[in-house]
């Protein structure tokens, strides 16, 4: 038997805010995260880019000075919307082999790495320190918040470049349906504003170089996007079955009613541009939640502002609604957030289901001039979403070709 499966419990990290809430505040006042790096590195390697969505609050504000030395960035990020997310959650007294956690990251703890390369050719072998590992490893930020929250159900960690996170939460909804947890905490993390990720993505022509202006650099849809702007952060969800949630008298923000994962095999960058490995998750996602495309009323695009994705998403949209697309609700909030890479899929996710919660879409800032190609009802402004059952689904595309799609119903 199909069980329901809800989300109970939020926490973010992220260019917007220091927690979930602050993020989609911000995000309705149609902030952006984006702002020029103020680091050195950026004139010594003489990058070409020198701004990016660096997290609004630092972790060194909010961790205890030991965590700090032991984890990665995206380690720290991860602990902090992990913990936030299990508190709003009201901490479940659920046994530690019913505990699951189901992270993800696109790249992983690539400071550590490169810190300690640095810290081996300046000062060679024995100055590198012993957690190295451990703190570089793609595992480190689920491990981080399954340590500190004892879950013992399983750990697992998904890379799927920015698909990751949007995957965790697929693997989420079918590890309870299979019965392996009762509660599993769920999301994605990533800190890769560093020289060699900005030097790479700006070789590939993926940036935008909007160097004067960085609030505004980040354009989905629009005639004048060229390219996506870096961001930082984690978001995690507390997701359970709805027999658990209501047994202990749980707050529910929304139901969870499936997700799918599939695959171009296309170009290990470029997506298919016929969209149709996207169009397959999204029709995969909706049957098995049992919902009619004209029952959708929002989705959150993935939609990073480059040229060629967005026209990508957009052709798979169009094969998948149709004459009902018209209808729905777009927001592409990367345009605030900039792109979190393994922790898009994430904190898209939590806005998605704040977007029912709430019963409003958020806002796509800078988008001036709609690209003619792209017919979408894209959200301005914050919107009301009107009453009665609601169904969104969000989209996130990775490297690879992997595409990772989730659907959300109003509790």
């Amino acid at each position: 038997m199909t069980k329901k499966i809800v989300i109970t419990g939020i926490g973010a990290t992220s260019p917007l805010g220091g927690t979930a809430r602050d993020s989609w505040t911000n995000l309705l006042a149609g902030e952006s995260g984006a702002r020029t790096i103020e680091q050195d590195w950026v004139a010594e390697y003489e990058l070409p880019v020198t701004f990016a969505a660096n997290a609004r609050v630092s972790p060194a504000d909010v961790l205890e000075r030991h965590e700090i030395k032991r984890l990665d960035p995206s380690s720290q990020f991860a602990l902090i919307a992990g913990r936030e997310a299990w508190a709003d959650a009201g901490a479940p007294d659920v046994p530690s082999d019913r505990l699951a956690i189901d992270w993800a990251t696109g790249i992983g703890g690539v400071w550590t790495l490169l810190d300690a390369w640095d810290t081996l050719r300046e000062r060679g072998p024995r100055r590198v320190l012993p957690m190295t590992v451990p703190m570089l490893m793609p595992n480190g930020p689920g491990a981080a918040v399954g340590m500190d929250l004892h879950a013992r159900a399983g750990i697992r960690t998904v890379v799927s470049a920015c698909a990751s996170s949007t995957e965790a939460l697929v693997n989420a909804y079918d590890h309870l349906q299979a019965g392996l947890a009762d509660v599993v905490i769920a999301g994605g993390s990533e800190s890769a504003i560093h020289p060699i990720t900005i030097a790479s993505f700006n070789s590939m022509q993926a940036l935008s170089r909007n160097n004067d202006d960085p609030a505004h650099a980040s354009r989905p849809y629009d005639v004048a996007r060229d390219g996506f702007v870096m961001g930082e952060g984690a978001a995690a969800l507390v997701v359970e079955t709805e027999e658990h949630a209501k047994a202990r008298g749980a707050r529910i923000y929304a139901e969870l009613i499936g997700g799918a994962v599939t695959s171009d095999a296309y170009h290990i960058t470029a997506p298919d541009p016929e969209g149709t490995g996207a169009a397959r998750a999204m029709v995969a996602t909706l049957e098995q939640a049992g919902v009619g495309i004209d029952q959708v009323a929002h989705i959150n695009v993935h939609a990073t502002s480059t040229p060629v994705g967005d026209i990508a998403e957009y052709t798979a949209l169009a094969a998948v609604f149709g004459e009902h697309l018209p209808n729905i609700a777009v927001s592409a909030t990367k345009a605030s957030t900039g792109h979190l890479l393994g922790g898009a899929g994430a904190i898209e996710a939590i806005f998605t289901v704040l977007a029912l919660h709430h019963r409003t879409a958020p806002p796509t800032i800078n988008v001036t001039e709609l690209d003619p190609e792209i017919d979408l009802d894209v959200v301005r402004e914050p919107r009301d979403l009107g009453d009665g059952p609601l169904v969104a689904i969000s989209n996130s595309f990775g490297f690879g070709g992997h595409n990772a799609v989730v659907g959300f119903r109003t509790a």
